[in-house]
Formats: C-alpha cells, structure tokens, sequence
C-alpha cells in the first residue's frame, strides 16, 4: 500500500487501495501519525480502492479516530466499498465513525466544501 496524501481546502485526503490488514497496518498507522505531528486536523479517509480490511486495518481506523477526537479534529471515512462498508458495520464502525457515500459529501461533511 502506498499511502500519498494530498490536500484540498485545508482537508487531509488519504487514499487507501488495495488490502489495509496486517501486512501494512502498521506502515498505515505511521503515515497518519505523521500527518497528526505536522499539525493536520481534519482527514478523509478515501476507500473509494480498497478491496479488503481486516481487524488490523479496523484498529488504524479507530486508532486515528481516537487521537482526532482528543485533539479536536475530524476525520470521515469515504467512498466505501460494498465489502469494507459491510466490516463497518458488523464491527459497529458506522455508528461511531462519519461515513459518507462520496468525496464531496465528505468534504461537505468537514466542513471543507466541494
């Protein structure tokens, strides 16, 4: 997994392809991490590529919620596959966690605009 960020209006864009489990969960977790030290607050997480999340995947997931939440950032989870959106919500992600169908609703949703 090749985690590039990018930014639009001050919004933090992670693009997550392929498989986010334990083979590179880790390589995930530091690249949010060292996003959260270079002072960025608001992020979307975009699953728009992503096959498959495992247990492992599903601990970044709430690891970057949590530091957001006592920083005082945002964070939504976008464009999830039918597959990820359905360990979402057997997991009880989607009801702790901002969800939204697409970028732009994600955007929307951070306060950020389209």
């Amino acid at each position: 997994m090749n985690l590039v960020a990018t930014e639009w209006n001050g919004v933090t864009i992670l693009p997550f392809e392929g498989r986010l489990d334990g083979n590179n969960a880790t390589a995930a977790e530091q690249a949010f991490l060292q996003l959260l030290a270079e002072g960025k607050q608001s992020f979307i997480f975009d699953f728009s590529d992503l096959l498959y999340i495992s247990s492992a995947g599903l601990r970044v997931v709430l690891v970057a919620a949590k530091k957001l939440r006592a920083s005082k950032g945002k964070m939504v989870c976008a464009c999830l596959g039918e597959q990820v959106y359905d360990v979402f919500e057997m997991s009880g992600f989607t009801t702790i966690l901002e969800i939204a169908a697409t970028r732009e609703e994600a955007l929307e949703k951070i306060g950020a605009g389209a």
